[in-house]
C-alpha cells in the first residue's frame, strides 16, 4: 500500500504547482496591468517560468556537493540532460502561467460595459 501513496502525494504535489504559477503569473500581471502597461504576454510566460532557473541551480548545487562523478563526458552528459529538463519544466510552467493569465485577463475585460 505504501507504493500508492505515492501517486497520490505527486498528484497533490503537481496541484499545488498548477494553482502556484497561475496565482503568481495572475498576480505579477495585474500589477502591470493597472500601472497602464498592457504588453503582458512574455512578461506572463516569463514569471512562472523562472522557476526552471531554480531547478537548474539546484542541480549544479547538487552535481558540487553530491555528485561524484571524475570524468568530463558524464558530468556534460549530466548538465546536458539538466539543462534540457530545466528548460522541459520551463516550458510547462510558462505555459500555465500564460494560460492561467489569458483566461483572467479576457474575464476582466469581457466584463467592461461600454455605454
Amino acid at each position: 500500500h505504501q507504493f500508492y501513496y505515492l501517486f497520490g502525494f505527486l498528484m497533490l504535489v503537481i496541484i499545488i504547482l498548477v494553482v502556484t504559477c497561475a496565482e503568481i503569473s495572475i498576480t505579477l500581471t495585474y500589477f502591470q496591468l493597472t500601472n497602464e502597461d498592457y504588453n503582458w504576454f512574455w512578461r506572463s510566460f516569463f514569471a512562472s517560468s523562472s522557476s526552471a532557473i531554480y531547478v537548474f541551480m539546484y542541480s549544479c548545487l547538487y552535481y558540487y556537493t553530491r555528485m561524484q562523478i571524475g570524468h568530463y563526458v558524464g558530468a556534460l552528459l549530466y548538465f546536458g540532460y539538466m539543462f534540457v529538463m530545466s528548460y522541459t519544466f520551463a516550458l510547462l510552467t510558462g505555459s500555465i502561467g500564460f494560460s492561467a493569465t489569458f483566461f483572467f485577463v479576457r474575464t476582466i475585460y469581457g466584463s467592461i460595459k461600454i455605454d
